[in-house]
This record gives C-alpha cells, structure tokens and sequence, in this order.
C-alpha cells in the first residue's frame, strides 16, 4: 500500500502509527523593526519593548523576531507614528500623548490631566469600549495599538524653585509630556515637549525652569536631583500612564492568525510586566533620592484646584471643537465615573488605612 492510500484509510491513530504523519506547514520566519521613543538607559519604559520583542520570539520558536531600537537611532523619538504609518518601521512603542498635535484625542491613549488610574484605564481598554474606540480612531493612521504598559501614577516633576500657590506656576517653563502643557499655558505656565534624552542638560543649563518624568526609579537615572531639589507630587495628568505598542496595518493584517495572536498576547505580557517593574523599583529609588537631599512635598491645593478646573474647560472646549475627542471622551468620562465611585468604597479606603498603619 503506497503513502497516500495509507493516509486516506487509516485515520490519525493508523497514520501515526505508521509514520506516515502528514505534512506541517511550518510558519514563515518574519523579522520586524521597532522604533521606541525612549533611551535604552532607561530600562523599565524603554524595557517593555525588549520584553514584546524577546516574548513574539519565544512564542514563535525564533521565527518572528523584532529588533528593538531606541529613538533616534532609526528616526527621531517623537518621528515613530509616522514611521508606522509610512510602513518605514512595522512597529513603534511609545506614549500615545507625544502626538496630540496631530489630533488631541491621541492623549487620551496615554493619560489626560485628572484621568483614569492605570488599572481603570486597563479596565476601560480590555473590558470597557477604549481598545475599539481607538482601533476605529487609528485606522486612518494604518496603525492597529495594543496596550505596551503603564507607570502607574506618577509624580509632578522637579523644580528648581518651591511651588507655594498657583501663582508660581505663572511664566514657569516646565518640560510636561504632550498634551498636559495645554492645561499648563492655562495656568500661565510655558510647557517645552524635550525627549527624555535631553531633559538633564536642558534643567542643568536654566533653558527649563521643571521637569517632569515618570517617578523615582526613572527620575534617579537621569538625575533630575542633582539640578533641583524640589520633589512634587501627585503628577495630577497622569494618573496612570499608559504607552501603545503601534504596528503598521498592513503589516499587521499581513501575519497569520497564529502570529497575530503572538503580538497580542506578547503585548499583554508587556503591559503587565512595565508596571510591575516601576511598582516594585519605585518605593527604593524614593528612599536613595530623599536621602540624597530630594526635597519630597505635595502640591499645593491651590495648584491641584487651578489645574482641575482650566483641565474641565479645556475638554468642554474639545467636545465643541473636535468630533474624534467628544466620541472617545463621552465613553471614557462616563467610565471614570463610575470607576471613581466603586474604588472610593474599595481600592481608596482600604489604600489610606494601610498607608497610616504602622506595619
């Protein structure tokens, strides 16, 4: 009985037993670029994408591979969505909010002044309406997003002056990530979008006057502390930060089903292991900077109250004025909403206790 007879009349268990199993198609080796919008110094916001890049090729038995490259080395760090868009990279990571200039919804996929935490953005993105709003949203850009991690909240920058009332923030130039520095010029502040690899000698030489990161671990590494003492917290525009992995559509649409679910499941497991990495860095780097001689307070709530409200005119100002932002902002406002009334009972009550307690 020849190969093809055994196939056709025997079933799997004959086949195998036969060894005649027939053919696998194996997958097609694929090897992708990835712009990142940060310094590979930095190895907890510019990590998760070495941590996508390593899981698509674990999972994928080494044939769907992406190289990692920091920004600037293949084109600028605020230059990756038009990258993607061009098909130049089949993938970026970055904040979404480094883009609001060309549309002010792009902030909303980061974080937005007095927005959601990390872990009600997550929630809105993989279980609420925020992953579909913006898959319709970037479709026009030939980008599909996934989630690429979070920072968690983060803290309000260092200041070369002390901060006492809203009054100082008047003629304050302060490097502010993206969309944020429109609320800051409302407060009469002077915000200057610098990549995270130019912010130390920017602060160093007075050309700003603040800065603001992430939160300690990052902070410490690039050593805002050696060029202003003063340490403000909460960073109130973001709340919980989130970063997008961005794959070109075409590329994307490109993969088979079986690598298309590898990106997304690689993703997910960046997204997790970023906040985990600044959650768990975060509390030491604190301690080494105050005993370095951070000056560490909160805001003013003169500040926060002045901040707050120029934030809620300017999205009343956006529904008005931009279609894109009023669709998404409905949904995600409505959802902030009710997240705020659920961890008021839980997350918020049960956070200040244990933070009082002597443990």
């Amino acid at each position: 009985m020849d190969r093809r007879s055994i196939i056709k009349h025997a079933g799997i268990a004959g086949v195998l037993a036969a060894g005649a199993a027939p053919a696998v198609h194996a997958q097609a080796t694929i090897r992708w670029r990835l712009a990142s919008s940060f310094p590979k110094a930095l190895d907890t916001i510019y990590g998760a994408a070495d941590v996508f890049a390593k899981k698509v090729g674990e999972m994928s038995g080494g044939k769907f591979t992406v190289s990692v490259h920091p920004g600037g080395e293949l084109m600028p760090a605020f230059g990756v969505v038009d990258g993607v868009q061009q098909g130049t990279v089949e993938a970026a990571h970055t904040a979404p909010y480094y883009f609001f200039g060309k549309d002010d919804t792009f902030a909303m996929g980061t974080a937005i002044p007095f927005g959601l935490n990390s872990r009600q953005l997550t929630a809105w993105y993989y279980d609420g309406n925020g992953l579909k709003l913006f898959r319709e949203f970037y479709d026009k850009y030939n980008i599909v997003n996934f989630p690429g991690g979070n920072t968690g909240a983060q803290m309000g920058g260092w200041y070369r002056k002390e901060i006492k009332s809203a009054a100082d923030i008047k003629g304050m130039k302060m490097r502010i990530g993206g969309f944020a520095g429109k609320v800051l010029t409302r407060m009469g502040g002077v915000p200057q979008n610098i990549p995270g690899g130019e912010i130390y000698q920017a602060l160093e030489k007075g050309t700003i006057d603040a800065t603001e990161w992430v939160g300690p671990y990052d902070d410490e590494k690039l050593g805002f502390q050696k060029v202003a003492k003063n340490y403000y917290y909460p960073g109130w525009w973001e709340g919980g930060a989130q970063l997008d992995f961005y794959i070109n559509k075409a590329a994307f649409n490109g993969l088979s089903s079986e690598y298309k679910a590898i990106v997304e499941c690689a993703a997910s497991h960046a997204h997790t292991t970023m906040q985990a990495m600044y959650d768990a860095r975060n509390p030491a780097a604190l301690k080494r900077l105050v005993a370095g001689g951070a000056k560490v307070q909160a805001f003013p709530k003169s500040v926060m109250d002045s901040a707050y409200k120029e934030a809620m005119a300017l999205y009343a100002e956006l529904n008005d004025t931009n279609p894109a932002w009023k669709k998404i902002y409905a949904d995600y406002s409505a959802f902030r909403k009710d997240q705020n009334l659920w961890f008021r009972f839980t997350e918020a009550q049960f956070d200040r206790y244990m933070q009082s307690a002597k443990l």
